[in-house]
C-alpha cells in the first residue's frame, strides 16, 4: 500500500481528493466507483477534521492500494479513538425530525464500499474500506 501524509483540516482537502482522483484514473478505476469512493473519502476525511484531534489539526495518513479488481483505500490517524462501525445504523425509514443528527455519512460509506473495517492498533485508529471494481 502506497501512504501520503496530509494534515486533517479542511482547507487541505482539495489537494487530498486531487491526488486520490488522479490515483484513481492512473489505475483506470470505472468512473462508478471512482465516484463512490472519492464521495467516501470526503466524509472521513472530514470525519477526521473535525472530530479525531482535542486540539486539531494533527495528521492522516491516506493509503492506497490497487489489486486485481480490488482497490483499499486506508486512513490512518493518531487521534481519540473512535470506531465509526460501532453505531447503529440510522434507520433511514424515519423522517430527518424523528432520526436525529448524524451517522449518515458512515452509514452511506458502509452501503456504497464492499467491505469497511477499523481497528484501533498502537494508538492509531485505522479505518479501511475495500471496493471491488
Amino acid at each position: 500500500m502506497e501512504f501520503r501524509t496530509f494534515t486533517a483540516e479542511d482547507e487541505e482537502y482539495p489537494e487530498v481528493c486531487a491526488y486520490v482522483e488522479g490515483w484513481l484514473e492512473e489505475h483506470d478505476c470505472p468512473m462508478k466507483a471512482a465516484m463512490q469512493l472519492t464521495v467516501a473519502l470526503e466524509e472521513i476525511f472530514v470525519n477526521i477534521a473535525h472530530y479525531a484531534y482535542p486540539h486539531p489539526p494533527g495528521k492522516m495518513d491516506l493509503g492506497l492500494e490497487c489489486e486485481g479488481n480490488v482497490i483499499r483505500m486506508c486512513f490512518i490517524d493518531s487521534g481519540t479513538p473512535f470506531d465509526p462501525l460501532a453505531k447503529e445504523d440510522p434507520d433511514v425509514t424515519l423522517s430527518v425530525e424523528e432520526r436525529g443528527i448524524g451517522g449518515l455519512g458512515i452509514f452511506m460509506v458502509k452501503k456504497t464500499m464492499d467491505d469497511v473495517t477499523y481497528e484501533f492498533k498502537d494508538g492509531k485508529n485505522i479505518l479501511t474500506l475495500t471496493k471491488n471494481i
